[in-house]
This record gives C-alpha cells, sequence and structure tokens, in this order.
C-alpha cells in the first residue's frame, strides 16, 4: 500500500531530526568527540613515557571507541541523506530488492531502511573477524605448540594454571562461536597432566645427584602400566599384579 502524503511527512520529519542531531555530533563544538586533537593535548600530558602502560591503554582504547562511533554516525548521516533523496524522487519505501513497498511500521522504527526485514542483508551475523586474529591462530598464536607435537610447557599451560584462579571469560568473547554458557567457554576439557609432561615423571624419582632411580608405584604409575605405555622400559610390579 503506497505511503499517504501525511506519512511521507512524518517519516520526513523524522529523518530531518535525526539528520540535525547527527550533524551536530559531527560538526559542533566538540570536534569529532575530541578527535580533531592528538591525544597528547586530549590528555594534557607532555610525555606518556612516566605514566603506566595501563593508563596509556585507557586512553587508547577510549579514543578507538570514538572514533567507531564517529564512523557509525558518518555511516547513518550517509543512508538518512539517501533516504530523504529518495523521497525526492518518489521511491522512498520500496525495498531495493524485491521492490515490494515496505510497511509504514516498519519505516516509522527504521526511516532510514531500503528493505523489507526479510530481505535485510544485515539481518545475517557475519563471520568475519579481525585480520589480527591471524596472527594468533591457533588459539594463544605461536606459544602455543601442541600441533608440533611438543609436550613440553608451552602457552597453552600457562594460561590454563593462570585461568584456573578466575578470568572475565564470558560466551560472548569465546572463541567458539557456538558457546552459549559458561560452562563451555574453557579452551580444553582439563584433562592435562598438571604438574608434569610426560606420564612417568609423576611416578619416576632420584635423589639430589640424580643417580639411583625410584619408583613410586601409585595410582598413576598403575594406569601408566595397566595401558602398556610402560614395556620395556618399566619391569611390571610383581607385588601388585593378581
Amino acid at each position: 500500500m503506497p505511503l499517504t502524503e501525511q506519512q511521507l511527512n512524518t517519516l520526513r520529519n523524522e529523518l530531518l531530526k535525526r539528520k540535525q542531531d547527527i550533524e551536530h555530533r559531527l560538526h559542533g563544538g566538540d570536534g569529532h568527540r575530541g578527535l580533531s586533537d592528538g591525544q597528547r593535548a586530549q590528555t594534557g600530558e607532555l610525555s606518556l613515557i612516566d605514566n603506566h602502560p595501563g593508563d596509556v591503554g585507557t586512553e587508547t582504547y577510549e579514543r578507538g571507541k570514538d572514533l567507531a562511533l564517529v564512523e557509525h554516525d558518518e555511516f547513518m548521516l550517509e543512508r538518512i541523506v539517501s533516504a530523504l533523496k529518495a523521497m525526492e524522487e518518489g521511491t522512498y519505501g520500496i525495498c531495493a530488492t524485491s521492490g515490494k513497498p515496505i510497511p509504514y511500521e516498519r519505516l516509522l522504527a527504521v526511516p532510514y531502511t531500503k528493505y523489507l526485514a526479510e530481505y535485510n542483508p544485515e539481518q545475517e551475523v557475519t563471520n568475519n573477524r579481525p585480520v589480527e586474529e591471524e596472527f594468533l591462530d591457533p588459539p594463544f598464536g605461536r606459544s602455543s605448540l601442541d600441533e608440533h607435537e611438543y609436550n613440553g610447557f608451552d602457552g597453552e599451560d600457562a594460561w590454563q594454571i593462570v585461568s584456573s584462579w578466575g578470568n572475565s571469560n564470558s560466551p560472548a568473547l569465546s572463541e567458539n562461536r557456538e558457546v552459549h554458557n559458561y560452562d563451555e567457554v574453557e579452551i580444553e576439557d582439563g584433562d592435562d597432566n598438571q604438574g608434569f609432561v610426560e606420564s612417568y615423571e609423576s611416578f619416576i624419582a632420584t635423589d639430589i645427584t640424580g643417580d639411583n632411580v625410584t619408583v613410586v608405584r601409585g595410582p598413576m604409575y598403575q594406569k601408566y602400566m595397566k595401558q602398556g605405555e610402560g614395556e620395556p622400559l618399566l619391569e611390571p610390579d610383581v607385588n601388585t599384579e593378581e
């Protein structure tokens, strides 16, 4: 159903109001949210050398956030101007993909839209990731050595020890896009050896000189022998065999 003149006027006024608000933010006295000034001028510091890295990081983060907000405003302004131009050309309210009329209720909610809800390209959640993450693939970047068949202590082991004391991970920050609760945010199931690399290290002992090797025949030793991992390095424990 075509839009009435009254509906078009209502939508035009809404677009003009939003346009004015964005232009005020972009070109007002704050100078693009203060981004027209350098970080040194904005913080009032003559030098950042003697500052704590956390303070500098906070300032850099805030400037990055402001930059994203400015880019968003510029993007929205472009869409609003495009919608006002479509009104002048008589093509406003027509879906750019299907050619069908866009309901007035949708235009009231999103007056700058060019699409019906079902044809909106922005409804897809993108899987695009920052290019910097390529440097961190696999997890922990170059400090994770599992794929190289390295059994020593690496970056992943270090993280598991630190994270055992708690962390701020949430499902939203997980590298796994299918995580939906806090019980699933761990990278691995935690079954890795704790305090040793090879299983036999948990029950092999020596004196202070490194000589006089002894075997502590505890649960790990029994599990090791039962799995047949020790043959022929270790003799079966005849005292514990049935």
